[in-house]
């Protein structure tokens, strides 16, 4: 039994306790802690089977019997915090990103050199039933080689202002999972970023300073071709799809709907519109990147998404940004 304890009580921190309590009998969230822990929260907790809530995140790095902690704060905190629970000697899974700040991450990746920690990094798409069926296609050769790669992530609708205006804008907050799934299906890192973006949604996150819609065009050192397209509101629903194009051949994913069932009439053909958002489309991504993160502690083994990947995928995202401001295609590095 690995017993797990959890810092941040929002929505996050809460998907990951229901799901490790319902459905990881291997493990035990024995603590949670949120600075604005309440009533509340703490009826929630013990419905769950919670051994404890706390105000203070480190009575987890006090308490002995905790082997793993969670990072499910704030992003701000994600690297602070991360120091801590690594000097505290306990295994860490930490929510995308570890930080906005590319020294902080540097700092926390300095820690882990000479550590025997544990650290995963929260991109659930990788574990993903579709897109891991992608990548096994590819990783036995039956596309050849890689020509172009589409990545289509289409939110249902834009955040609150308020969280546009701490998110660290677009490409950290939300295409960031899309860095990282491109690095995951072409098995290599990217080497030039190029940027089209605008505001078509919302004219408010503009003037928060971010955009809304977005065509990222990335060169992969394998030589292949990619494009993202992003946009921060699809009237239809969560909109996740990759198609990658090889040599030999084409492998394509669509998105999950409630049922494969289309009717077709003399009035027209009408299908499911795919799921609404994040919490339907990937809970059982959450599930499975849990048991590997609590598999690579209980049997030794790396961790699927370790510190590297959530510094490549900042990186990207900060070319990104640059790219943006300067108009130009600019080359991913440190």
């Amino acid at each position: 039994m690995t017993n797990l304890g959890i810092i941040g009580a929002g929505r996050i921190g809460k998907l990951h306790a229901e799901s490790i309590s319902q459905r990881l009998p291997g493990a035990c969230v024995k603590l949670i802690a949120d600075p604005f822990m309440n009533d509340d929260t703490r009826d929630w907790a013990k419905k769950l089977g919670i051994g404890g809530c706390a105000e203070d995140y480190r009575e987890l790095l006090h308490d002995p019997s905790i082997d793993a902690v969670l990072i499910c704060s704030s992003t701000d905190t994600h690297a602070p915090i991360s120091l801590e629970v690594i000097a505290a000697g306990k295994h860490v899974f930490c929510e995308k990103p570890v930080s906005q700040d590319l020294g902080e991450i540097l700092k926390v990746k300095d820690a882990l050199k000479n550590s025997s920690v544990k650290y995963q990094v929260g991109f659930n798409r990788r574990f993903d039933h579709n897109f891991k069926a992608v990548r096994t296609a590819i990783e036995q050769g039956q596309i050849g080689t890689q020509r172009t790669i589409k990545i289509t992530s289409r939110d249902p609708g834009p955040p609150p202002i308020s969280y546009i205006e701490t998110s660290g804008g677009m490409f950290m907050d939300m295409t960031i999972h899309d860095f990282d799934m491109l690095r995951y299906l072409a098995g290599c890192e990217a080497d030039t970023v190029f940027v089209q973006a605008a505001n078509l949604v919302d004219p408010a996150i503009g003037t928060a300073g971010d955009i809304d819609t977005a065509l990222i065009t990335i060169t992969m050192k394998n030589g292949a071709i990619a494009l993202i397209d992003n946009c921060r509101e699809a009237s239809y629903g969560y909109d996740q799809r990759v198609e990658v194009l090889g040599s030999l051949g084409q492998i394509a994913t669509g998105n999950d709907t409630l049922s494969t069932a289309v009717l077709s009439t003399a009035g027209g053909v009408c299908a499911e519109k795919p799921l609404h958002f994040f919490l339907e489309r990937y809970m059982d991504s959450f599930v499975q990147e849990m048991k590997e993160f609590i598999s690579a502690i209980e049997d030794d083994l790396p961790v699927p998404v370790g510190i590297e990947d959530g510094l490549q995928s900042v990186l990207m995202a900060m070319a990104a940004q640059r790219s943006l401001k300067e108009g130009r295609p600019v080359s991913v590095e440190k």
